[in-house]
């Protein structure tokens, strides 16, 4: 798509630069930037890199000075240059129209412009809102209630009575609705624990490839509007997102667990039931968070088990130090032994103070 640098001032809330009418037709690192496309500069040593490519628009921060191109000057130049990828970069369609092969249960309701792609299955009093894409092989369960201009992408599976929300985006293979890892042990044996729960996930969500969301057991399993959760992240059964959490690959948390809104949660983090993390809380990647345990609103935590990262640095500095450590302590015992078999030797003590003397 094509806007002028005005056009996209206006869009981004951004001051211009130069030539309000150059057209910006798409969006590059500046190293493989064509004459119309965008890039973006944040700090001033990077203005080197801007100033060699054949970008004729920037956009840069405070203080940065890019000669003979067009600038768009804003005080956070990444998060703009993502805004204006919005306007700029068109999404590939992930299905067009409804494929003959699709499958769509006579009571479905199908709003108006949706496409479903090639041999998806629609169930029963499912709901489709306007506008929403929803690629191969999908299976959207009896009773699942899609908002408008969603995209789901091919081999999604949405169980029963799942609700989505509007403008949310679900990557391939992702499973949403399954059944929570819940069992009691009675009678030697193992006995499900009912999981009648539901899935809730609210507007502008994105999840990633892979990942699994379990429905409720008593309770819903509830995901925020605005958060964004990466590849193979599991979420467990009665768990609660807050609003614009950000949630990295491979993280996994357990039932029962509740994050705030803005946490931010690193690769292969393990949290376990019943935790408690608080608005802004941190864990790093990699962090173990035992059962029960709450991380306090903006705290940043790291290690297993999780601890405040001021604490985890100390901690991990003399673990690195252990091998010089160790060597010293046995230098210190083999110098304490040595003395106390001297002591426990009369004559041996006195050879080695006549040895001295002399």
């Amino acid at each position: 798509m094509t806007k002028t640098a005005g056009e996209l001032s206006a869009a981004i809330g951004a001051e211009l630069e130069g030539n309000r009418a150059f057209e910006v037709r798409g969006m590059a690192a500046p190293e493989r930037a064509g004459t119309h496309d965008l890039i973006y500069v944040e700090a001033a040593k990077h203005a080197g890199r801007a100033a060699k490519s054949a970008a004729g628009c920037v956009i840069a921060g405070e203080g940065v000075t890019i000669g003979g191109k067009t600038i768009l000057r804003h005080a956070q130049p990444k998060v703009a240059f993502a805004k204006a990828s919005a306007m700029l970069v068109e999404r590939a369609p992930i299905a067009t129209g409804i494929h003959a092969t699709a499958i769509v249960a006579p009571l479905a309701r199908v709003g108006k412009n949706v496409s479903i792609g090639p041999y998806a299955v629609i169930g029963e009093d499912a709901h489709i809102g306007d506008g929403t894409q929803i690629g191969a092989h999908c299976v959207i369960g009896a009773g699942v209630w899609i908002g408008e201009e969603c995209r789901i992408h091919p081999r999604v599976t949405l169980y029963a009575r799942v609700r989505i929300g509007h403008r949310v985006e679900i990557h391939a293979g992702t499973a949403i609705g399954a059944d929570g890892f819940g069992y009691v042990y009675g009678d030697g044996r193992y006995w499900k624990f009912p999981q009648v729960g539901i899935v809730e996930i609210g507007d502008d969500v994105e999840i990633g490839a892979n990942a699994t969301i379990d429905r409720g057991s008593l309770d819903d399993t509830r995901i925020a509007e605005g958060v964004k959760i990466d590849n193979l992240v599991h979420v467990g059964h009665n768990v609660q997102i807050g609003a614009h959490t950000v949630i990295a690959a491979q993280t996994g948390i357990s039932g029962s667990s509740s994050l705030g809104h803005h946490v931010v949660v690193g690769g292969q983090v393990g949290i376990a039931d019943h935790c408690t993390l608080e608005d802004g809380a941190i864990a790093g990647a990699q962090a173990g968070i035992p059962t029960g345990k709450t991380i306090r609103a903006g705290q940043t935590v790291w290690g297993t088990p999780a601890r405040e990262i001021g604490k985890f640095k100390e901690a991990y500095a003399w673990y690195a130090r252990l091998p010089e450590l160790g060597a010293r302590i046995k230098e210190i015992e083999r110098k304490i032994s040595a003395k106390e078999k001297m002591k426990s030797s009369p004559q041996r003590a006195q050879r080695a103070q006549r040895r001295k003397g002399k």
